[in-house]
Order: C-alpha cells, then structure tokens, then sequence
C-alpha cells in the first residue's frame, strides 16, 4: 500500500446528509456506520461515527462528533482537487455549488490552468485546479 491523504470532514451532526450528498456528486461506494451501531454509551445513537466514500481515484471519509460541542462552525477543512479531466470537474463544481457559495468561478488563470472555489451547503471548501490541454479548452 502506498501514503495517501484521505480528507476526514467533521460534521455537526450533518454527516449523513453529507457523505450521501458527495456520494450523488461524485459516484463510488458509500458505507456508513453509526454511534448506534456500536453501541457507544454517551453517543447520539443516529449520528455517524464513520462513514467511507470510496470514490474513482480517491476516498473521503467523514464524521460527526461524539459531544455535540466538538465541532462548531464550519467544517475544518478544504478538500484540493488536481485534475485535467475538464467536464469531470465542470460537473463536480456546478453540483458542490448547488445551494452553496461559489468563492472563485472555475475560470482560466494565469498560471495557465483552470482554477476555482466554492463552499458547499455543509461549509466543505473545495478547490479545483485543472491543467487544460490547451489554448482551445472549454471555460466555464
């Protein structure tokens, strides 16, 4: 097995919504496991105490926390997509903005590649930055 990074999302008893709404975005396997399911004493037996996306090319893996108190505000984390499979990040992009924020449009840069962002409904930052193949590459 080789070291890789795996994003690990926090939820304020969000989680289920979310890892179910990635798994709409970006396809793969989900599996959920809740506080239930292991009867943790002390625990909100419905909140999800792991859940796996098993995604094409990579996995997320997100959780809401034991104490309610343990996670406040937004969600601790960006989640930084490199890619040069333009329409794959164009369609992942329109549905992370779906009922949220778009922080950067997904444009051309000057760097020559194609970089943008946006916080979606659950407070989950996401960067994209695409290489495009070249000058004649569709722009959103």
């Amino acid at each position: 097995m080789t070291t890789r990074l795996i994003p690990y999302i926090q939820f304020a008893g969000a989680a289920r919504e979310a890892v179910t709404f990635y798994q709409e975005v970006f396809g793969g396997e989900l599996t959920i496991s809740t506080f239930g399911d292991f009867g943790m004493p002390g625990a909100d037996p419905s909140h999800v105490m792991h859940s796996e996306l098993k995604a094409d090319g990579f996995d997320l893996m997100g959780a809401d926390g034991l104490e309610p108190d343990q996670v406040v505000g937004e969600t601790r984390i960006s989640a930084a997509f490199m890619s040069d499979e333009v329409e794959r990040v164009l369609g992942w992009f329109a549905r992370l903005s779906d009922g949220g924020t778009v922080r950067q449009p997904l444009e051309k840069q000057v760097w020559g590649d194609m970089y943008g962002e946006v916080t979606d409904r659950f407070g989950v930052r996401w960067m994209f930055n695409v290489a495009l193949p070249g000058d004649d590459a569709p722009l959103a």
